[in-house]
């Protein structure tokens, strides 16, 4: 099995660097262009399934990317990405930077140390359910010879990636935000998966204007 991890297109609350979390924000123009360039640099993977959260920023992506071929996009909860709760649509970076929480920078600079609010999820929930997907996708029988492609969020990519990657919360960014579009691609061989790689695009990087989700 080979796994291709995509990061969502560009939105404008990216560009705001306002927390989307579970609101359902979609593509700008900017993120559908990125969107269809990253699909023209991958118009030749084989892809035999798509896997998206139900979030239409990465709906749309796993739509552009999977141009005429005929697949199933099927939508999995488990992809959603990490709820911010009621600090979603704040400003987290910059001189707009309007979270209550003094503490909420934890987020970015020390995972190990972040709580989330009252409403939202922690780190720790993100990683289980991400893990909980990867285990169950590698486990699957139907998809040991395929080419899957996986449309998700910049934490819960981070997310899918940490129990192959990291040993330790603190590290969870270890590497940094995924930029909008950024691919990474997982080998799979006899129940055992590797990343091949991490966070590559293929436009411009100028596009690429924000660097959290």
């Amino acid at each position: 099995m080979v796994i291709y991890v995509i990061r969502h297109g560009e939105t404008d609350w990216n560009t705001k660097h306002w927390l989307q979390g579970t609101t359902d924000i979609p593509l700008n123009q900017n993120g559908i262009e990125v969107a269809e360039i990253t699909a023209e640099a991958l118009k030749e993977v084989p892809f035999d399934v798509i896997f998206s959260s139900p979030l239409q920023r990465a709906y749309q992506t796993a739509e552009i990317l999977r141009r005429d071929r005929k697949i199933p996009l099927i939508v999995d909860e488990r992809l959603r990405e990490v709820s911010f709760g009621s600090f979603e649509g704040l400003c987290c970076m910059g001189d707009g930077y309007n979270i209550p929480d003094p503490d909420f920078r934890n987020f970015f600079e020390d995972p190990a140390h972040y709580t989330p609010p009252e409403d939202g999820e922690s780190i720790a929930e993100l990683c289980v359910r991400g893990t909980d997907f990867l285990t169950w996708l590698i486990d699957q029988l139907e998809y040991q010879d395929k080419t899957v492609l996986i449309s998700g969020h910049g934490a819960l990519v981070k997310a899918l990636l940490s129990s192959l990657l990291i040993t330790d919360l603190k590290d969870f960014w270890k590497g940094g935000v995924h930029k909008n579009c950024a691919v990474s691609i997982i080998d799979v061989a006899d129940g055992k998966a590797s990343v091949r790689q991490e966070n590559v695009i293929y436009y411009d990087k100028a596009r690429s204007v924000n660097y959290t989700d």
